[in-house]
C-alpha cells in the first residue's frame, strides 16, 4: 500500500494536524493541516506511516472526523498526551513537514531555502583538539583478511 492513506484517513488527518498545531495569525503561520503542509505529510510518510494509522484508529478512524470540535479536541490532546511510539510517530509526520514549509521557515527567522548549495557558512575551529582521537588506539577489532590483529 506504500505511503497510501485512504479519503477518510487523509480527512481525519487533516482535522488531527489542524488540533496540533493550529494556525497563529500573530506569526503569520498556518495550521499544520493547511493544504500544502497536509499534503507534504500525505507524500512524506515513509517509516511513520503505520504510526499514524495507528494513531487515526486510536481516536475512531473516520468517525474522528464527524465529532463535534470540542470532544475532537478533548479526545485528541488525551491521545497525544499519552506519547509512546505511535505519538511520536505521528508527531514526527506532522512536524517535519511543518517546519519544512517555507511560511513556518520565516516565521522563525531563517531564508526559506535549501541548506545547500548557498551553504552557510561555519567557523573554524581548532583541529589540534582532534589530536588525542587521532593518537588513541582503534576501538574496533579488524578482522579483514590479510591484517594482524594487535
Amino acid at each position: 500500500m506504500g505511503n497510501d492513506l485512504t479519503p477518510a484517513q487523509v480527512k481525519a488527518l487533516h482535522r488531527l494536524a489542524g488540533i496540533m498545531i493550529p494556525e497563529d495569525a500573530g506569526y503569520g503561520v498556518p495550521a499544520a493541516n493547511d493544504p500544502a503542509i497536509l499534503a507534504d505529510i500525505v507524500k512524506s510518510l515513509g517509516r511513520d506511516r503505520d504510526a499514524v494509522v495507528a494513531a487515526l484508529d486510536a481516536l475512531g478512524g473516520a468517525a474522528f472526523d464527524d465529532l463535534p470540535d470540542a470532544e475532537a479536541q478533548a479526545r485528541a490532546m488525551a491521545f497525544l498526551s499519552q506519547g509512546g511510539p505511535v505519538v511520536s510517530g505521528l508527531s514526527r509526520a506532522v512536524l517535519r513537514c511543518y517546519y519544512r514549509d517555507d511560511r513556518v521557515l520565516v516565521s522563525v527567522g531563517h531564508e526559506a531555502r535549501a541548506p545547500f548549495p548557498k551553504g552557510h557558512v561555519v567557523e573554524q575551529g581548532d583541529w589540534s583538539l582532534l589530536d588525542p582521537v587521532r593518537q588513541r588506539a582503534p576501538l574496533w577489532r579488524d578482522d579483514r583478511p590479510g591484517h594482524r590483529r594487535a
